[in-house]
């Protein structure tokens, strides 16, 4: 599959980890694809959240522990700054509040770096396209910190929804971006982020990850 932006162009990344034969090697494995362009790398997470924002690389892969500012951090400073990109975290931690303050902090996607090559640039190239990308080994453990939230008072009622929000939902079960959301349902971006803004508030979940996991829990996903 070739992967291009709207302009025809390569998918630009920019990698922030600390490690430089990490990001050698990641180097390396981009330099055989056509479809995904290096634009910067460094292992300063100061320095890579203002060359994200200087940029506007179409996807950030960010390690999350890195001395100083660490990737978490990274993140927010990103995502409060509006930089509009995917972000996805790739790291060696699988802990369970690692994997879900990521996603509730903005994260794109979640990979661990023990996969192989040939599976992180597929999931790359989701990435790049729009969708939600996870490690396959942790969809168990999300769901199952999804189980323990929904001891909460408030359980989430798919009923509570409007057909247009269930729509989207099904969607977000899917992996789709906002934009994708959009261009599948022929309404707009910002139409789709107030939808999806009410239907966090209306389920009591706090990321659009935590929604798809859950719709998929329950099947609401096709």
């Amino acid at each position: 599959m070739t992967l291009t932006t709207a302009n025809d162009s390569p998918a630009s990344l920019l990698i922030i980890d600390d490690h430089p034969l990490l990001r050698r090697g990641v180097a390396q494995l981009l330099e055989l694809e056509d479809d995904l362009e290096l634009v910067g790398e460094t292992g300063n997470p100061e320095e890579g959240i203002a060359l994200a924002l200087s940029m506007e690389p179409d996807l950030v892969l960010l390690d999350l522990n890195m001395p100083g500012v660490n990737g978490l951090e990274a993140l927010r400073r990103l995502r409060e700054a509006n930089y509009s990109g995917r972000v996805v975290m790739f790291t060696v931690s699988d802990h369970e509040d690692d994997v879900v303050s990521a996603l509730r902090t903005g994260a794109d996607g979640y990979l661990l770096k023990d996969m192989e090559p040939e599976d992180m640039v597929r999931q790359l190239r989701q990435a790049a396209l729009g969708r939600m990308v996870i490690s396959e080994s942790l969809t168990a453990l999300l769901a199952e910190a999804l189980r323990n939230q929904r001891n909460a008072p408030t359980t989430p009622d798919v009923h509570s929804l409007t057909q247009r929000e269930r729509e989207i939902l099904q969607q977000l079960a899917g992996g789709l971006s906002n934009k994708l959301i959009a261009r599948k349902l022929d309404i707009t971006e910002g139409t789709v982020k107030v939808h999806v803004k009410h239907l966090l508030k209306k389920l009591n979940l706090r990321s659009r990850v935590e929604a798809a996991v859950w719709a998929v829990q329950e099947g609401l996903d096709h």
